[in-house]
């Protein structure tokens, strides 16, 4: 299926087309009595029916931030790597999230769409407005990007008051994990979303500001993309003292493992520091990839990993 520019959507079956301009004159019919205007992230207007709704959700953190908003009976589709938490697993599927299904989301019938700015591309946005949905945009693209995201998922959902006590709980966290890294020392770390190829949290990235709070400074300042690649040379050059692995495995309740993770090639890298004296941790990925209400836990996991001797038994994730 592909947008032609001359005519719709090749590929699509007559009575598809016919059930997706019903659907948006119906949706049009029935909200247009009770629709509330709340803009998303990037500025647009988003008219949201006076009502239990009918959720789509393209991204896992944004299918975690529903349910931890009390909304999670709303919800009708989830991406296919929406595993969190379990009842989300039987909720039907709409495809990835670079490339979901749009005929499975439109037979969904949603009244909302929630979408990442990061995680979905522009035209996605724009394929979802054309088929008459309205698609709700978030951009966690920093610390305070991923609460304004929850936030805004609480004005769109009706949950104000639950989205500020999410954000309070996620605070607290942060203070807390701020006042114990307070004073130590600040080491060089690169954090590693994937290893062949070498593909890294860079700057203006939510996660550059989690290295930050939690008592790290990231190799990778430049602002040339939010996760370039690197090459060893690179990684030799900025000599990192702590290299994190995203563990991407789906036990995200795991303890963090030493460099017995690390790729055996990697042990001919002795001139980097974290290499020569062993500081290559596996991380459980699914707290600290996922900007949503469990962004606290990750920032502890991280900062347990940079700074394992500040933390007692008593301040796991």
């Amino acid at each position: 299926m592909r947008y032609a520019e001359n005519g719709g959507y090749r590929g699509w079956s007559r009575a598809l087309v016919v059930f997706i301009l019903v659907v948006v004159v119906l949706s049009a019919v029935l909200g247009a009595a009770g629709a509330a205007v709340v803009p998303d992230m990037l500025g647009r207007p988003v008219a949201i029916p006076d009502r239990p709704l009918r959720v789509v959700s393209l991204a896992p953190s944004i299918t975690e931030t529903v349910y931890a908003l009390g909304r999670g009976e709303w919800l009708v589709g989830v991406t296919a790597v929406c595993d969190y938490p379990p009842p989300a697993r039987a909720l039907a599927k709409v495809g990835g999230i670079a490339a979901p299904n749009l005929e499975q989301i439109v037979r969904l019938r949603p009244d909302l769409v929630f979408a990442t700015a990061e995680g979905n591309s522009r035209n996605l946005l724009d394929q979802l407005e054309r088929l008459g949905l309205a698609t709700f945009a978030l951009r966690p693209d920093s610390y305070w990007g991923v609460v304004e995201s929850i936030l805004a998922m609480g004005r769109a959902l009706a949950a104000e008051p639950v989205a500020r006590r999410v954000v309070e709980g996620i605070e607290r966290r942060v203070r807390r994990v701020q006042d114990l890294v307070a004073g130590r020392s600040q080491p060089r770390v690169l954090y590693l979303i994937w290893t062949d190829p070498l593909i890294a949290a860079g700057a203006g990235t939510y996660l550059n500001d989690l290295l930050e709070l939690a008592g790290g400074r990231n190799i990778v300042w430049e602002r040339t993309g939010a996760y370039p690649r690197l090459n060893w040379e690179q990684v030799v050059a900025r000599a990192p003292e702590v290299i994190l692995l995203a563990d991407h495995r789906e036990d995200s309740e795991r303890a963090e493992t030493g460099s017995g993770h690390m790729p055996p090639e990697w042990h001919t890298w002795q001139a980097v520091p974290a290499i020569r004296t062993g500081r290559v941790l596996a991380v459980p990925s699914n707290t600290i990839l996922r900007p949503g209400p469990r962004l606290g836990e990750g920032l502890t996991r991280l900062a347990r990993a940079i700074h394992p001797g500040a933390f007692g038994r008593q301040e796991m994730p």
